[in-house]
């Protein structure tokens, strides 16, 4: 492995474990030129996939590219980083087993979607104000009221069913 920082190949690995629930290596690596430490995963890639945009061009499937823009809809929302990798490592899984290696931006955008009104819903309004190029308040306003007609449909029990929380979210 190559140090980022350097470009020299003598590196070595200090510490590896298993992450994801067992789905990937995280190896703690040190460079032998630099003395630099950088981190990196090992993960099983089923095939090569290729995302195709809605204009037609072709990009390599980038799964730091997709981290990036659940962190940017999920930023300050106090949803941990675990979390955050199963759902990445869940629809990457889904994108693989899917049989095809060319998959539209559109669907992966779909399962993104699906994934964080699961996790949060201001999270998932966020992913989709860009997803769906909100332009107007109204854009907001009828996706917030789609969404809130599904949330009170899906929750039967009321209010005073739910157990008590702290001030501080934890339960009391």
């Amino acid at each position: 492995m190559r140090c980022p920082y350097c470009a020299a190949d003598n590196t070595q690995v200090k510490d590896s474990r298993p992450t994801e629930d067992g789905a990937a290596i995280r190896r703690r690596r040190s460079c032998g030129v630099c003395g630099g430490r950088f981190t990196t995963f090992e993960r099983v890639q089923l095939r090569e996939l290729t995302v195709v945009k809605r204009s037609g061009k072709r990009e390599p499937f980038d799964r730091d590219k997709l981290h990036r823009s659940v962190m940017i809809a999920t930023r300050k929302r106090g949803i941990e980083e675990g979390t955050i990798d199963r759902m990445i490592s869940g629809i990457v899984r889904q994108l693989e087993a899917g049989g095809e290696s060319d998959v539209s931006a559109a669907h992966v955008g779909d399962l993104v979607m699906e994934a964080l009104k699961a996790v949060d819903d201001v999270a998932y309004v966020r992913f989709a104000s860009v997803y769906r190029n909100f332009s107007e308040a109204r854009d907001f306003e009828a996706f917030v009221s789609e969404l809130a007609e599904t949330v009170s449909g899906r929750t039967a029990a009321s209010p005073d069913d739910a157990p008590d929380r702290a001030p501080d979210g934890a339960r009391s």
